[in-house]
């Protein structure tokens, strides 16, 4: 196969703008780009800073509704950090907080719309 990485993940949400707002300004990825898209439609794209992976906002696909991904996983240099960061910002993690297993730590979160979302630091 001649495939060499992971282009876009399509993340399904009910509203854009919402959406945007918790990816760009909370989590803190870069808007990579915000264009409309066909008639009535947008095309939403956000990223970690100089990751070669992107997420798309989707709200078009109807086998993907609103809060179904589960199994997004973020890695962050500083879970610690991140995650005091993050509450500031009101973000609610799950009750279980920072989780220790044998490959690092992790926290599971939610988006706005109920996507799942692990902020994860790999041991090195």
């Amino acid at each position: 196969m001649s495939v060499n990485h992971v282009q876009i993940v399509s993340v399904p949400v009910s509203d854009q703008d919402r959406a945007r707002d918790f990816y760009v300004d909370v989590l803190g990825l870069d808007l990579v780009r915000d264009n409309p898209m066909g008639p009535g439609g947008r095309w939403v794209q956000v990223a970690p800073k100089g990751a070669a992976t992107t997420l798309t906002l989707v709200t078009w696909f109807d086998s993907m509704p609103a809060g179904s991904l589960r199994g997004l996983v973020l890695e962050s240099d500083d879970l610690d950090a991140d995650v005091v960061r993050l509450r500031q910002r009101g973000v609610v993690f799950a009750e279980d907080g920072i989780q220790v297993a044998p490959w690092g730590r992790y926290v599971t979160l939610a988006d706005p719309d109920g996507n799942g979302i692990a902020l994860q630091e790999t041991r090195v």
